[in-house]
């Protein structure tokens, strides 16, 4: 054997490696999610995003007004997150709720595994997939049966490609306008995708400067096409103005959990991840150039305004960051690696490489199988209300319910119509989100009962905490069930 080829089959073992490392940090995350299933279904959203992509396929039509609500019928609202909601509903008619599991853990895998590659092309394998591992356990309280899950794989190629091309100085790979099309009609966060390339396309000018002006054009060209093409959407410019107008001035993102600012009381992991993470890159001193490290502070400041980008500062500054890690502490970089010996479980890697694929898909498939036909896994009954579903049923109940904000989902779900639900990036607006909190404080009796003949209420059907329980018992209302999780009210005779 002579030299050449030697070493081509030297880059070919230590890429099954890192291969290998990557896949097995990805089954170890499936593992640990099958583990926690059920926590995939503890948002109230979960239920109507699969009955629009249901609706989608039974219909093959995009709504552009409400059809689910009696308070906003008949409204402008888009479906503008069409092909996530469709993938969720496919997952569905296959597997039932099961099946929409498995697919969101696939998903997340997916990640875990393309992040670990993207980190081990500058890190050693071990420290890129343990660096992997933790961004995508801090990141957990994301993980929910919703379609901004499909696009956590597409937000880790687009940055590590779009920096490693700035760090080259190559023009950036004209394929990724692809995934700004795919992104736009996945989930509303496409627009994220703009102004990651934005700062990727500063750090190159922090590097070149206008010495390269060809360049340069290049990727403000890249930088103009990235909204353009993002118009390839059943709704155009539609999907655009949703997005900016959930994040300028809507009033229920001050109501809604995932869009408060953070807290340390309700996510301790986060903040000892994230403080660790500034902590290493303040006494590595680690030099990163200003525009990355304001990449950093614009990341860090959108995940402490609003708790459901944690993901944007966990997965993505990492990936940001490696270069110069690697750059700056050569015994971490998988430059060292490649000149060390191969020890005896790299070496078996390599040697049955397919071997261990082989035996990773019969463990996905396995646990696939076993959550599909021994592990049901079904909604949290504090979103579902299947209890008071079943009575409202059985009892024939009719007319407007007033519903809690959490059980909107399931009442879309089930084709009843609702008071509130979770489309509060385009509905329940104007006053009307700020009201039906305000009927929950202490002086909302008078407000409630308003409501109540505003919207010719038939009955109630309110989370077993609801703050407006006593209102309804001091308006004459009668309990007609009760469960842990659901209340339902009668009107008086």
């Amino acid at each position: 054997m002579d030299n050449a080829q030697a070493s081509v089959e030297a880059a070919t073992d230590d890429e099954r490696i890192r291969l290998t490392f990557c896949l097995f940090t990805a089954c170890v995350a499936a593992a640990l999610m099958v583990a926690f299933a059920n926590s995939v279904l503890q948002d109230p959203d979960s239920w109507w995003q699969v009955k629009v992509g249901l609706d989608f396929l039974a219909n093959r039509t995009f709504p552009t007004t409400d059809p689910y609500s009696y308070t906003f019928a008949g409204q402008p609202w888009i479906a503008k997150e069409w092909l996530g909601q469709v993938l969720l509903a496919l997952a569905y008619r296959a597997g039932g709720w099961n099946g929409v599991v498995t697919l969101i853990i696939a998903t997340i895998s997916l990640t875990v595994f393309l992040m670990g590659w993207f980190l081990s092309t500058w890190l050693k394998p071990i420290l890129a997939v343990t660096v992997a591992f933790v961004a995508a356990v801090a990141i957990g309280p994301i993980y929910t049966g919703r379609p901004h899950i499909f696009t956590l794989p597409i937000i880790v190629i687009w940055t590590a490609v779009l920096f490693r091309a700035a760090r080259e100085e190559r023009e950036p790979p004209w394929w990724l306008l692809v995934l700004v099309v795919l992104w736009a009609n996945l989930h509303a966060t496409f627009t994220l995708g703009f102004v990651i390339a934005a700062f990727a396309g500063l750090d190159l000018l922090t590097r070149t400067g206008f010495s390269k002006p060809t360049l340069v054009a290049k990727w403000i060209a890249f930088g103009l096409l990235c909204p353009l093409v993002s118009l390839i959407h059943p709704y155009g410019v539609h999907a655009i103005l949703a997005t900016f107008a959930v994040a300028y001035g809507n009033e229920a993102v001050s109501l809604i959990v995932e869009w408060r600012p953070f807290n340390v009381q309700d996510s301790p992991l986060q903040e000892v991840v994230m403080l660790l993470a500034l902590f290493g890159l303040l006494v590595s001193r680690v030099r990163i150039g200003w525009a990355k490290a304001l990449f950093i502070v614009f990341t860090l400041h959108i995940f402490l305004a609003h708790l459901r980008f944690m993901y944007l500062f966990f997965l993505l500054v990492p990936l940001v960051t490696v270069m110069e890690v690697a750059q700056q502490y050569p015994s971490l970089s998988v430059t060292a690696w490649l000149s060390e010996k191969r020890d005896g479980l790299e070496n078996f890697v390599a040697r049955r490489f397919y071997a261990i694929c082989g035996a990773a898909a019969v463990f996905l498939i396995g646990a696939a199988a076993v959550l599909g036909s021994v592990y049901q896994v079904a909604p949290s009954p504090n979103t579902s209300a299947s209890g008071a579903l079943a009575f409202a049923e059985s009892h024939h109940l009719s007319g407007n319910v007033l519903n809690s904000y959490n059980f909107g989902g399931t009442l879309i779900f089930h084709g009843i119509k609702t008071y509130i639900d979770g489309r509060t990036d385009q509905l329940f607006l104007g006053g009307f989100t700020k009201a039906d909190d305000e009927t929950g404080h202490s002086n909302g009796k008078p407000l409630l009962e308003a409501q109540l003949k505003k919207y010719a209420i038939g009955w109630a059907l309110v989370a077993a905490d609801d703050n407006r329980i006593p209102f309804f018992d001091q308006l004459g209302w009668k309990r007609a069930y009760s469960d842990d999780h659901a209340v339902i009210y009668l009107p008086g005779a």
